[in-house]
């Protein structure tokens, strides 16, 4: 009897797929077999592109006079033991006689029918395809799915894109790897890992570091007033010269003291504007790995892992790997079911309620068939949802995204906002006042009206205002200046480099390139999270709480870069600018790869002139503790050896728990014996982060070592998990509205 083969992207989504197709299912190793189907899976990437060496053996060793290496043809190769044992699981199953046809069910986007055309080509197989296509895992979806397969060449242009997306990424990485790693040898330890995606992302982050480096604080001062208008009627104002409501001097600010210190004072301005805030659209998947990292501390890494597990586990959310934030126009008869099926839980029944009520639902911001491509937003599924059988992470993620859900459907919460200009003695205080009259959407978050959000800033923060009238005269109770200081940018959290990355668009200056990275940016949404891990990975950035600091390393590869196409976001946006014309066929793949060619020659010859001669100086820490020769910085550590004389054998070694020991704590641990402020980057067993002060000492047998010094390390035990902020447990908080 004639099978099909279905190849699916895992086990446990391979075993779904037995609940929507004709049983019962024996199970194998590797696969599972029915009356009709057999079902089997790649694991993730089966196959891989081959290394350089696989071509020619003496790529093994790294030499300029090799470069560019740019394959006639590219290999393929199985990635590791693990996968080989897989792929001829695989291989067996569509080498069979019986099997007439096969289904890719692979994820529906470009990386899932990357890891079938590799896995296909690999096989050698010849059978005819046919796509599945899936946005929802639940079984009903499973099923209609099913009987909707299409022609595997109706997805020609999408294997044609997502085959030069990798092959452009080998060819620029590899050889700019290479050529950066041959050039910087003696300056730096280990490869210098460059590419497409991930050197204009550390460029972003190097760039802001430098900013940081080189701000000077410069201080400023402000005058704040306390207002009577009588006993239980009292408000706060800031002193503002025109619109600036910082002082240049404390000379200054005393002399608005003094003059209004004791004096009454007339509200010689009150206005009150109603302001309207629509809910956010949607989520896809970065606006919801920005909002999980600013709202519970989650990297995007672990966020994407939620979804996923609530996607394909729980069978509780869409598809999450989505770059859009609109649902099509054949999903509006699925909204209502969904809602009632959500608003069976306690927490969502109030907001359920309302939405399933209204006759006509506003769906202008939430139906876009045109902003809808490969998936639609990220939504609940229709079906049961176990909630309780979700992890605390999942269970988190799960409850944003129904939140956003429902909230979508509601009316804009009003505010009022209110200006008040307080002058005294001719100096003008300004106040704002801001209350909540219609709650709208923002009530699917247990927010009411009347609730006060006040934020601090140099305009003064937003207060809970008493009734006032202008022209009333008040009394001045209380004048007193502060001096504050400028600050210098802010470090990028994930959240926020999440944002610069998916809106590098900015930074380009062609309409039509800004275009493509409006929904592209740098990467996309479903390998963001692997570059950020890239960069910690290789050693350029670290984490320190929520902050991504870039380390020494990482700063030296963007100055030696300099201006070079591989650090902007100009190459990441024609990239894929091109690769969305080849996924639509408007453009040829083998005109890209001839392009991507010549830039690959182009750098490796600008590389080899650039950095040719380049000495990064190392350090000199002073004079050794013990001897006094200079410490110096060599590859692995700090030491007071040298070619000419051994010294004394004090060393620093710089690596320690998964992180290099920059220069500047070596040097503090020299001068004071330990570091006055915990250094970042650490990584425990787990792979979590930490961060721990560091100390100096020396063993009975005069050898110096580094040791955490924190009050966990001196009782033996596991240094602390990265913190999670109080507020973790919370519903999440939406955000501003887009």
């Amino acid at each position: 009897m004639a099978k099909t083969l279905v190849i699916a992207e895992k086990p446990s989504v391979g075993r779904d797929f037995t609940r929507a197709l004709p049983g019962p299912f024996e199970k194998h190793e590797g696969y599972l077999e029915g009356p009709e189907h057999i079902i089997t899976w790649a694991v993730g990437h089966l196959v891989q592109l081959a290394d350089p060496e696989e071509y020619d053996p003496k790529f093994k060793k790294w030499r300029m006079a090799d470069l560019p290496i740019v394959p006639d043809s590219f290999r393929l190769v199985v990635r590791d033991e693990r996968s080989k044992k897989q792929m001829n699981v695989v291989k067996r199953q569509l080498g069979r006689s019986e099997v007439e046809r096969v289904v890719n069910a692979c994820d529906a986007g470009r990386e899932g029918e990357l890891i079938f055309a590799y896995l296909y080509e690999k096989a050698g197989a010849k059978k005819p395809v046919q796509r599945l296509w899936l946005s929802s895992m639940t079984a009903a979806a499973i099923e209609d799915a099913f009987g909707r397969l299409r022609p595997g060449a109706d997805l020609a242009s999408l294997e044609a894109a997502a085959r030069s997306r990798s092959e452009a990424d080998w060819i620029v990485g590899m050889n700019a790897t290479r050529a950066a790693t041959i050039r910087l040898r003696s300056s730096f330890d280990g490869a210098v890992s460059l590419g497409r995606v991930q050197t204009p992302t550390l460029a972003i982050l190097a760039r802001r570091e430098e900013e940081i480096r080189a701000f000077i604080p410069e201080p400023y001062w402000l005058v704040d007033a306390s207002f009577g208008a009588s006993e239980d009627r009292r408000y706060e104002g800031r002193y503002h010269a025109k619109a600036q409501p910082r002082l240049a001097s404390a000379e200054e600010a005393a002399a608005i003291v003094a003059a209004c210190r004791g004096q009454r004072g007339e509200i010689t301005k009150l206005e009150k504007t109603e302001r309207r805030e629509r809910s956010p659209l949607l989520y896809d998947l970065t606006s919801l790995q920005r909002e999980a990292n600013s709202r519970f501390g989650f990297s995007a890494r672990r966020t994407l892992g939620a979804a996923q597990r609530l996607y394909e586990e729980h069978k509780a959310l869409t598809y999450p790997r989505t770059s859009s934030r609109f649902l099509t126009g054949d999903m509006a008869g699925e909204i209502k079911p969904t809602v009632a099926l959500v608003g069976r839980r306690s927490e969502y029944a109030k907001a359920a309620k309302y939405v399933a009520s209204l006759d006509l639902l506003p769906l202008g911001r939430v139906i876009n068939d045109e902003k809808v491509e490969d998936h639609h937003a990220i939504i609940p599924t229709k079906s049961e949802h176990n909630v309780e059988k979700m992890g605390e992470d999942d269970r988190r993620i799960y409850d944003m995204v129904v939140r956003r859900f429902l909230a979508i459907f509601h009316p804009e919460a009003v505010f009022e906002n209110t200006r008040v200009e307080t002058t005294v003695a001719q100096h003008v205080f300004r106040t704002r006042g801001k209350v909540m009259l219609v709650p709208g959407w923002r009530g699917v978050y247990g927010e009411e009206a009347d609730s006060e959000r006040s934020g601090e800033d140099d305009e003064g923060r937003e207060q809970q205002l008493p009734r006032l009238e202008k022209g009333e005269d008040v009394e001045t109770r209380e004048v007193r200046s502060e001096e504050k200081e400028t600050k210098p940018p802010r470090r990028y959290s994930e959240g926020a480099l999440l944002a610069a990355m998916e809106t590098a668009g900015k930074l380009v200056e062609e309409e039509e390139l800004r275009e493509a990275m409006k929904d592209s940016g740098i990467g996309t949404p479903a390998t963001r999270a692997a570059i950020i891990e890239r960069l910690l990975q290789v050693g350029y950035v670290e984490r320190d709480g929520r902050s991504l600091v870039v380390t020494e390393k990482g700063l030296n590869v963007v100055r030696l870069l300099g201006e070079h196409p591989l650090t902007s976001p100009d190459l990441t946006g024609s990239w894929e600018h091109r690769l969305g014309k080849i996924e639509g066929g408007a453009e040829s793949r083998e005109q890209f790869m001839a392009d991507i060619v010549k830039f690959a020659q182009s750098t490796v010859g600008e590389l080899d002139v650039k950095l040719k001669d380049v000495r990064i100086p190392r350090a000199n820490l002073g004079p050794c503790p013990v001897c006094g020769h200079d410490i110096m910085e060599n590859r692995k550590g700090y030491s007071c050896w040298s070619r000419e004389d051994p010294g004394c054998g004090f060393v620093i070694w710089k690596s320690k728990a998964g992180k290099q020991l920059p220069a500047s704590a070596a040097r503090e641990l020299i001068a004071t014996g330990r570091t006055e402020k915990p250094v970042t980057g650490f990584k425990g067993r787990s792979g979590r982060s930490f961060r721990a002060r560091l100390a100096l000492s020396q063993t009975e047998e005069g050898k110096w070592r580094v040791e955490f010094d924190e009050p966990w390390a001196k009782e033996g035990a596991k240094p602390p998990e990265a913190e999670e902020p109080e507020s973790a447990a919370a519903p999440a908080e939406p955000a501003a509205a887009a």
